[in-house]
């Protein structure tokens, strides 16, 4: 295998210097004294062309040497603006870089050899330059100006200190030509998963994709309604220009910490977009400038409040029959408000929970003033007659309103099925019911604890409350983009209670916009109409659940691409619990960003199988092409 490929001998001096010299210097004799060279004008013009010619090619030779040297030491300076970041409809541009070959793991390989470190470590000038500034840190004038001098960042401080931003600069300055690194937008919707230990520049990579998804934009066909007629208008330079309308994507990001600077970058470039009034905020944080959310109040089938609810709860060992109690009462709960004309929400039926009489009261005068107006004298009567003394034992604490109806409902034979669950609750002894759902009621109450309520479980009739309130479906349609902070660093299990709500709801919305499409139920709608959905989700490892998984292997087929960043492959495991369902979520990822990682499963992720054969060191390597030779 090492006889296939030639070996790059860079780190060594730069001996085409030699030859420029000569070169330069015989071209020189050639023109100006060619008779010293026995040589007429004419062919002493040619041969000083020929010198300075073969000088130029060496010359080329040794620079090439002393740039790479340089770049193994110190990367060159590279900084975009804002406004300098490309935006393109067909690709997501990542950055610089080069595609690895067989020669950078020899030039690699080389870096580490003892002989060729002058090469590549910093020069003594470079370490006692540190040295003096450790040692003269609090001196006063005029030895802090020293300090000053040495730590200067100008290319003409010979002792100039490296950037601030770790790692090795080898690992880029082996290849001294790069170039600009990009995505297809098309595989996106395989999802990509970023990876990177703390501080190492997750978040300000993401800044950069989301950057590049709040500025695209697409041209898109709609239905225009004419009269009786629906005509398909595509917004082409062909068309009218009031038809035309800039279709963007929708970006939604998850930052469980809060990063203040990704939340002002998303401002800035909505701003700069024209999409203000398409931004919304949400942050546990800060409840005042935050954007109201129901987590519970949009979904395709009643039972999907249950699942959204107790599915935050331990389903492991004795605790899934509990979880599979509170499922129940939530969902009887649900049913009830929607039947009474409400939109559940988290402190609704946290209340109910706590005391569900008083919802079993309230569905019964519904339900009779429906079905049986004459049914409350009778009520009332049988209520005077009752005795607590012959009850049963579950039934001795209830209000006698609520034992009536009871006992009424056994009388009639009525068969409801949300009076048949209502019933059914309330028929369990009160100390029991309490104990089966011990496990529920300290979830709500994180959630509708303070000012968290205000947030969680909106009002949608105070008028004099100018928060907007959103949802999925809104969004999506509004083309909007959405930060979520969810100041995980304040209160760890609300964060991910709500963010796991959150994408539940975004996979219920995901379904139905498969099945019938984003337009379906609007005049005029495309019912097979889709917009790329971007979805990012730092530190994503606070947020993943069960919820998740579908989120990653179904919903592509609505168009969401999920971005997710963490620091390893462990912190997926530690969260789920199960080895089996970390392999199932990574498995789900077709794109791979890995930064400087620290774990080394996490780094075998990228690695492959396979050998190289790079030779040891050496003096003479006869199929060098750059004097790798001892002699």
């Amino acid at each position: 295998m090492a006889a296939t490929y030639t070996l790059d001998a860079l780190l060594r001096p730069p001996v085409e210097l030699y030859t420029t010299t000569i070169s330069y210097m015989a071209a020189a004799l050639c023109m100006l004294a060619p008779w010293a060279l026995a040589l007429t004008p004419l062919f002493g013009l040619i041969a000083a062309l020929m010198f300075a010619y073969l000088g130029t090619i060496r010359l080329t030779q040794a620079l090439r040497v002393l740039r790479y040297q340089k770049n193994i030491r110190r990367l060159p300076h590279y900084t975009m603006t804002s406004a300098e970041m490309p935006v393109s409809n067909e690709r997501l541009f990542i950055g610089k870089g080069f595609r690895w070959t067989q020669k950078h793991t020899q030039r690699l390989t080389d870096t580490y050899l003892p002989q060729f470190s002058p090469y590549v470590e910093p020069s003594p000038l470079y370490q006692r330059a540190r040295r003096l500034e450790e040692r003269l840190e609090f001196a006063p004038f005029p030895l802090s100006f020293l300090t000053k001098a040495t730590s200067w960042d100008s290319p003409w401080n010979p002792a100039r200190p490296l950037p601030p931003v770790g790692g090795l600069p080898r690992l880029h300055g082996i290849e001294p030509e790069e170039h600009d690194v990009s995505l297809p937008l098309g595989e996106r919707v395989g999802h990509t998963l970023v990876l990177g230990t703390t501080r190492v520049g997750k978040t300000r990579l993401a800044e950069l994709f989301i950057t590049q998804d709040i500025r695209r934009t697409h041209r898109r066909r709609r239905r225009v309604q004419m009269g009786r007629r629906t005509q398909s208008v595509h917004h082409g330079h062909r068309r009218r220009s009031d038809h035309e309308q800039p279709d963007h994507e929708v970006v939604i990001v998850f930052d469980p910490k809060g990063d203040a600077d990704l939340l002002k970058r998303m401002y800035v470039e909505c701003a700069r977009a024209g999409r203000l009034d398409e931004f919304y905020v949400f942050h546990l944080g800060w409840p005042d400038i935050s954007a109201r959310y129901n987590a519970v109040g949009r979904f395709g089938r009643i039972s999907e409040v249950a699942t959204r609810i107790a599915g935050q709860l331990s389903g492991e060992g004795n605790s899934a029959a509990f979880r599979e109690f509170a499922w129940r009462f939530v969902n009887i709960i649900a049913q009830s408000l929607v039947a009474l004309g409400r939109r559940p929400d988290y402190e609704q039926i946290r209340r109910h929970v706590i005391n569900i009489d008083e919802l079993f009261v309230e569905y019964a005068q519904k339900y009779f003033a429906d079905h049986d107006p004459k049914a409350w004298e009778a009520i009332v009567a049988i209520e005077g007659k009752i005795d607590r003394k012959t009850l049963s034992f579950a039934m001795k604490d209830r209000p006698l309103r609520v034992v009536a109806i009871d006992a009424y409902l056994t009388q009639k034979r009525i068969s409801d099925s949300v009076m048949d669950g209502l019933r059914s609750a309330v028929r369990y002894d009160k100390t029991y019911f309490d104990k089966i759902v011990a496990s529920l009621l300290p979830l709500l109450e994180k959630l509708t604890t303070g000012r968290i309520a205000e947030l969680l479980s909106p009002d949608y009739l105070d008028l004099n409350d100018s928060r907007p309130i959103f949802d999925w479906m809104q969004v999506i349609r509004k083309r909007a983009v959405v930060y979520i902070g969810l100041d995980a660093l304040s209160d760890t299990e609300v964060s991910s209670a709500v963010g796991n709500s959150m994408f539940s709801d975004l996979v219920s919305v995901a379904g139905h916009i498969y099945k019938h499409g984003l337009d379906d139920g609007l005049p005029g709608g495309l019912a097979a109409g889709k917009v790329r959905i971007n979805l990012h989700a730092d530190e994503f490892n606070e947020l993943i659940g069960d919820e998740f998984i579908p989120m990653v292997n179904k919903a592509g087929g609505a168009g969401i691409q999920v971005t997710a960043y963490k620091q390893t492959l462990s912190d997926i495991e530690a969260k789920i619990g199960s080895r089996a369902k970390a392999g199932q979520v990574v498995g789900n990822f077709n794109n791979l960003f890995m930064l400087r990682v620290r774990e080394t499963a996490t780094a075998e992720l990228w690695t492959t199988p396979g050998t190289i054969d790079i030779p040891g060191p050496c003096l003479d390597y006869p199929r060098s092409n750059r004097h790798f030779r001892a002699s």
